[in-house]
């Protein structure tokens, strides 16, 4: 629809920023697509908007808006070991977690509390916990905004990379997904040998742990750690673990032994972003109404009245700080608008 009087899109964005839009559209059904196609509205280069969980709004917005809101799960395929399950595009993805978790079909339970909608998680390939959505990706149906049409993009057609895909390159703002589809296990993997899961299962004294039982220790963990959006504005990690040549990493360790280290391959390694920023003093720094959190220092807050364009500032500015006490550039991980 189009408004003369401005549209909030506060609650649209979980950090919370009033920012205003004149056109907002809501797609419940892909068929609606095809609508605004023929209206000629994807030739205005709309911004398109899931759950808003990993979005920095700096200033109102002149395009039109398109809120993606295709619902639905269905089994598209199963056999004795595994299942093909397809996910409308509007889905909550910890919803979704949730319906797969307590269908005892695994893969997922890993990812317990990431925040969004599903759609948003092949674009940004999501992980947590050892396990990424590449893991258990199949295939994902998306709008072509330019030519009208419906495609399907299998798992190498999506060039996953860390925190990575195709969307957010070649392919960045020509597409409208609408459906994901993810392959579970009828017989779960247990992955808990990353972070503090196996600690929080060991402090149960369970006999036999079960994918609903990994799922909780990873909700228990991100609770302790990241604030949650509806408390307080946030967009979950706002920074990318760096990736830099090993020899540099080894001499960073060698001057900072506190520092870990995850070797990607013979050449890279990561480096903990939390710790890069913490250590060059910016957790729990606060600067008005904005600020980093105080008890993950990936996570930029806004404390109720700040604004997008504060966060955007503050984030350079610990990027630069970073990059000047310990020579690596940190990535942002949100989208900025």
């Amino acid at each position: 629809m189009n408004s003369l009087n401005p549209i909030s899109l506060k609650a649209f964005n979980t950090f919370g920023f009033e920012v205003h839009c004149h056109e907002l559209y809501t797609i419940s059904d892909k068929s609606e697509l095809n609508t605004l196609f023929e209206a000629g509205l994807f030739d205005r280069n709309p911004k398109i908007i899931s759950g808003g969980s990993n979005l920095l709004l700096t200033q109102d917005i002149k395009e039109p808006v398109v809120l993606n809101r295709i619902k639905g799960i269905r089994i598209s395929e199963e056999t004795n070991e595994h299942l093909s399950l397809n996910f409308g595009a509007g889905e909550s993805w910890h919803e979704s977690v949730m319906y797969a978790v307590h269908n005892n079909w695994g893969g997922m339970e890993n990812l317990s509390l990431i925040p969004g909608c599903m759609g948003a998680a092949p674009i940004q390939n999501i992980g947590a916990y050892g396990v990424e959505i590449k893991d258990i990706f199949q295939y994902l149906e998306a709008f072509n905004l330019r030519t009208g049409k419906f495609e399907i993009f299998q798992l190498e057609d999506c060039q996953f990379g860390y925190r990575d895909s195709v969307f957010k390159n070649e392919k960045k703002n020509q597409y409208f997904i609408t459906e994901v589809c993810l392959r579970l296990d009828k017989t779960p993997t247990i992955r808990t040998q990353y972070g503090d899961i196996q600690a929080v299962l060991d402090s149960q004294n369970l006999t036999k742990i079960t994918i609903a039982d990994v799922s909780n220790a990873v909700i228990q963990i991100r609770q302790s750690k990241l604030p949650d959006p509806a408390e307080i504005g946030n967009s979950g990690s706002f920074f990318k673990n760096p990736v830099i040549p090993t020899e540099q990493a080894a001499a960073l360790q060698k001057q900072f032994p506190s520092v870990k280290c995850f070797p990607q391959n013979e050449k890279e390694t990561k480096i903990p972003a939390a710790w890069l920023i913490e250590n060059a003093g910016w957790k729990g720094h606060r600067r008005g109404d904005v600020g980093v959190h105080t008890k993950q220092a990936l996570v930029l807050v806004n404390y109720g009245n700040g604004k997008g364009s504060d966060v955007h500032q503050l984030a350079k500015d610990i990027q630069e700080d970073v990059r000047q006490k310990f020579n690596i550039t940190l990535d942002f991980e949100v989208n900025i608008w």
